[in-house]
């Protein structure tokens, strides 16, 4: 009888150990992801966007108040389908595969929101036409749930180590220019057609492109190969003892198997998830409708002034994303946080000005935080789990976490707002979310430059994995214990990360 190879806890580190990344393969991989999320982003932002216009369809015999909160409050359902869709479709994504999950997200939330533009209203059918919004936005939030969890966690296994926050930041850079995108579809829409025009049925339009931007995205991506370390580890699982293999199989099963291996990594990663994206949602989806219900803009320039601050703000997260391969992911999470501190009331307070400029200058000192806060959740959050686990892992965490806080933000401060007849109160919350954000950035474990655990060394030239395997007794970025070493070279055979 053969025996089974057996996991080793010390084996040195060898050349034919470390995956070197192959750079062509990579940028298409990266693409491929970026499109996709951009395209998802654009079908969220939309809706917040049009939620001043889509209320008298709707609702019209309602108060304008109570059709601004139906709106948000079925932007924020959208966020609670999320974990549904995180926990089904992380479990998919670590059993057969990234690739074909993240085409399955996307293709459905294409659809969806398709689906949105072929809405009836409330004239047609009553008040089943916001109902039928609801559940179609639910659809959404169903398949949005596997999307950020899965794109994050396939680029950050692409990606060299020493590059993963660069190359991780552009699916936030992607996630904002779909923001963007999706404002200046709007404000064209609303400066050619008019507010009437708008209502009556130039609403739809933004909801109907993304059937074909859809389509577009579905085929690159479908173009993407499945990442190479979840590859390696599925191939590994063949060669490990059947302890070993038990373990991973007990992971794999589902959600709470799930959350009580990695309990503490999933609540550090929900509190960063949370402080992060309630900055950000506050600035894309939240921000037209406070400039237009509590600052009296109209509609056009309520939307038109978010856009020159999420594209300048797009176009620096890379740079972020760059500096934290250099100095850390915790030193720059702790810039986004202490600048949300410090930033908010100066920001709503230049906003209360009411001039263009005033308003302005207060989106960029909310920008500011979240471009140091999303540029490097992307990197160090999927860095807290192992390979076999990470996407169920991230799935659980991320939106759990946009459920309770995140997308809820704008319906929320928004409730503050009408409770305590104080403007100021976004600012309030905002602060004491990047209070509790800043606390858990003490508790993240620094992961820049490391090897993803569960994972062999990532680098971008043989010259340097050799120099890798040298230096490897003296490199505290290295840690042995953490790799998927396997007897008598069986890694090299069946398990070794190869994009070559």
């Amino acid at each position: 009888m053969t025996q089974k190879p057996k996991l080793l806890r010390h084996r040195r580190l060898e050349v034919s150990d470390v995956n070197v990344v192959n750079q062509t393969m990579l940028k298409k991989a990266l693409g491929g992801t970026i499109v996709g999320n951009t395209m998802e982003w654009y079908d969220v932002g939309v809706f917040g966007y049009l939620i001043t216009t889509m209320g008298p369809v709707f609702l019209p015999e309602a108060d304008r108040s109570v059709q601004t909160l139906f709106l948000l409050g079925t932007f924020a359902a959208t966020f609670i389908a999320r974990p549904l869709g995180g926990v089904i479709f992380g479990w998919l994504g670590d059993k057969i595969g990234r690739q074909k999950v993240l085409a399955a997200t996307l293709l459905l939330m294409a659809a969806s929101t398709f689906a949105v533009g072929l809405l009836p209203g409330y004239a047609q059918i009553g008040v089943w036409a916001a109902a039928l919004l609801v559940i179609l936005k639910l659809v959404q939030g169903f398949s949005t749930g596997g999307e950020y969890a899965g794109a994050t966690t396939f680029v950050c296994e692409y990606a060299p180590d020493k590059r993963r926050g660069f190359f991780a930041s552009f699916l936030d850079m992607g996630s904002y220019l779909g923001f963007a995108l999706g404002a200046a579809i709007v404000s064209v829409l609303q400066l050619s057609l008019g507010q009437a025009a708008m209502e009556e049925w130039g609403w739809r339009l933004p909801f109907l492109i993304a059937g074909p931007l859809g389509a577009i995205a579905v085929y690159f991506r479908n173009k993407i190969e499945e990442s190479p370390q979840f590859q390696a580890t599925l191939d590994a699982q063949q060669a490990l003892s059947a302890d070993a293999a038990a373990a991973d199989k007990a992971v794999a099963k589902g959600p709470l198997p799930i959350i009580k291996a990695y309990w503490r990594q999933i609540i550090l990663a929900m509190i960063l998830a949370a402080a992060a994206n309630t900055v950000g949602y506050v600035l894309t989806s939240y921000m037209p409708t406070y400039l237009t219900e509590s600052k009296g803009y109209d509609p056009i320039h309520g939307t038109l002034l978010t856009i020159p601050v999420m594209v300048i703000m797009a176009a620096c997260i890379p740079l972020t994303g760059k500096l934290s391969d250099r100095i850390g992911r915790r030193p720059v999470l702790w810039i986004g946080a202490g600048s949300t501190i410090v930033f908010a009331i100066p920001a709503f307070l230049l906003i209360g000005v009411g001039n263009v400029w005033s308003t302005l200058a207060g989106l960029a000192l909310v920008a500011f935080p979240v471009t140091f806060y999303v540029a490097n959740l992307a990197s160090a959050l999927p860095a807290q789990f192992p390979t076999s686990g990470r996407y169920s892992s991230m799935g659980i965490a991320y939106n759990f976490s946009m459920a309770l806080f995140g997308g809820t933000t704008p319906f929320i401060v928004q409730g503050l707002i009408e409770a305590t007849h104080n403007d100021m109160a976004p600012a309030y919350y905002l602060m004491g979310t990047s209070i509790v954000g800043a606390i858990g950035i003490y508790f993240l474990r620094e992961s820049a430059r490391r090897p993803l655990p569960g994972s062999m060394p990532s680098v971008d030239t043989e010259a340097e994995a050799r120099e890798l395997v040298a230096t490897q007794d003296n490199n505290p970025l290295i840690d042995l214990d953490g790799m998927p070493f396997l007897e008598d070279h069986a890694f090299e055979n069946t398990a070794r990360p190869s994009l070559r």
